[in-house]
Formats: C-alpha cells, structure tokens, sequence
C-alpha cells in the first residue's frame, strides 16, 4: 500500500516538507488507542533467532533506523513501533542550529537516491537530552558532530559536550565526522587528529562507572590507504566499531536531474559501495571489530549482502524513504529465512 498509494501522494511535495508532515502524522496517530499495538503486528518481526549482542548490547533484531531521521529524538518510540531493532538520533551538536539555507533536501526518483546537504539543523544536544530521559526501553544510538562555527582545532571539545549530556540516556556513541555539509568536517577523519579525538572520547568513557561503546562512522569516498588506516585507529584507540557508511560525494551513474546539487547522496547509487567498504573492513581486520552497515539498502538481498560481507547489525534511511516500513518486516523474514 505505502509504494502504491502513499509514496506517490508524498512525493508530490517537499521532501523537507514532507519529513515533517509525516513526524506529526506519527505522532498524532500513535496517540490513538490501539495504534500502536496495531503497527506493532503489522511490522514487528518478534523471534528470539534475531537477537544480536554487539559490542555488550542486546539487540532485539539487527535492522535499525540511521541517524539524520529523528535528528532531535522526537519520534523515537512511535519509529520503534515499525519493527526496528534499534533507533539512532542525531546528528546532535552543542548549541542549536538551523542548518545549512532551503532548498537543502532533492529527489532523485530515477536513481532511488537522495541528495541532501542539511548540515546538522537540530535543537541542540540538551534539547534531545530531555526527551531521552522519557525512554521506556527503546535501544538508542546517540550521534553526534560539532557546530558549524566551532574550527576544528576546537572540535573535541564540541564533542566531548554532548558525550557528557547524552551519556546516561543513550545505550551507544557514534562520532560523526565523515557528514559533507558541514565545512572541513571531513578533515577530522586524518589519521592524527581522529585518533586525538577518539581518544579523548574514550578516556572520558573509561572515568565512567560504566563505559558505553563509542562507534565511528566513516564516508564510503575513503580510499583503502585510508580504510587501512581507519583499521589502525580502532585497534589504536580500542573503541567498539565502525559504521559503514555515510553519505558519498561521488554523481558516479546517475540519471537524475537533481544529480548537480551539492551535498551527500544515499540511496541506490551507494549500495555496491557501501558493501564493498564493509567486506573491506572486515577482511582486513580479520573481523576485530563490529561494522554497522548503512548505505543503500533498499531490499531484503541488500541487507543480507551487507550481513554476509562482515556486518552485525545494518540500518536504514533512504530505503526506508523510497520502500516503507514493510522493507523493516521484509529482512527480519529474509534473515530467518536463511537460520532455517
């Protein structure tokens, strides 16, 4: 119903528009009695065969929600009723910031990919803070990056901030510094300074009573010198794993007309990408680290490609955009079908 009916009603409109148009429908239907026992049947996938345990967390099922779609964890319990196993907010930076001016947000229909340069618009980390602490069981993943205007001489401690605020309500970190639309963001990811900043993060961590797992998220343009690399500062830096992968700068085959604007393309055209920096990972790592895989998923085969090249867990975004909430159900089947 949603590829047929839904999709082509919302995709009439603004994407932006579109995203928040959707949040209040959520929201206000999951208010209705017996809404949210009704998606729950509808798209939860409940069997004790998908449960994961990754880097000392338990997850009901390995497919959760990437970060970028509830970037101020506004939305996270009624997104947990469709079926996902796990629910990443953020990016969160610091102080407040609206972000990069709109038109931000394009379509590529013929590609089943989307552009966007948003550039971290969200409420700031303290705002998020506040409504994490109303959770009731959701498994969450806290992303976070740095304000625009901080330099990246002063970046760590951007986030060591929101490390501290969002410590007792998220399960897990993910360091983000591999976003296109935030200006010399990408610099971070040198071996040198990426190293300085993860370490810091997990000499925080260690002061902890309990110290959570701190990932990294990495664009699928690095080259493999800079994969091998990326090896290096996990094992260096001992944080829990990576995740692969974030947008890409690449127009490489593309057939839409949106192809020209500037910002991070996900979607279809990132599949065989993101799969290949996984396997890549994974092989050269000899698997001593856990890799969540993002990156054009958009089929229960896409999934199982990325499980079988070296992922545990796997995320979606613009799948979900372009297929639905089914596409959640469709790989839990798949993955049971394949224990059986």
């Amino acid at each position: 119903m949603y590829k047929q009916f839904i999709r082509p009603l919302l995709f009439r409109f603004d994407p932006e528009k579109v995203h928040h148009f959707t949040f209040s429908a959520l929201c206000f239907a999951c208010k209705i009695p017996g809404v949210p026992a009704w998606l729950k049947s509808a798209y939860e996938v409940a069997d004790a065969r998908l449960e994961r345990e990754v880097f000392g967390l338990k997850f009901k099922n390995p497919v959760g929600l990437a970060a970028g779609f509830d970037k101020d964890a506004k939305l996270y319990h009624e997104l947990s009723y469709l079926g996902f196993g796990f629910i990443e907010i953020g990016t969160l930076t610091p102080k407040p910031q609206d972000g990069n001016p709109k038109k931000r947000l394009f379509r590529l229909l013929e590609d089943s990919a989307i552009i966007n340069r948003m550039g971290f618009n969200n409420q700031g980390v303290d705002a998020a803070v506040l409504r994490l602490q109303k959770n009731k069981g959701v498994l969450i993943g806290g992303n976070i990056g740095k304000n625009k205007n901080t330099p990246n001489e002063q970046a760590t401690a951007d986030y060591v901030y929101s490390f501290e605020a969002l410590y007792d309500v998220v399960d897990y970190f993910v360091v983000n510094v591999s976003s296109p639309n935030t200006p010399n963001l990408r610099a971070l990811q040198d071996k040198e300074p990426l190293t300085q900043l993860l370490q810091e993060l997990q000499n925080r961590n260690a002061q902890k009573v309990k110290a959570k797992p701190i990932l990294l998220k990495i664009a699928p343009d690095l080259t493999n010198e800079q994969l091998l690399d990326i090896i290096d500062i996990v094992q260096t830096t001992q944080i829990a794993g990576v995740i692969a992968t974030n947008t890409t700068l690449s127009r490489e085959g593309l057939h839409s007309s949106n192809q020209s604007e500037a910002g991070g393309l996900s979607g279809k055209p990132l599949t065989a990408r993101a799969t290949e920096v996984i396997r890549f990972l994974a092989q050269n790592s000899q698997g001593a680290f856990p890799i969540i895989g993002v990156g054009g998923i958009h089929s229960a085969q896409d999934a199982l490609d990325k499980l079988e090249a070296g992922a545990s867990l796997i995320q979606l975004y613009t799948g979900f955009i372009y297929e639905g909430p089914a596409l959640v159900k469709q790989i839990n089947q798949a993955i049971l079908a394949k224990i059986r």
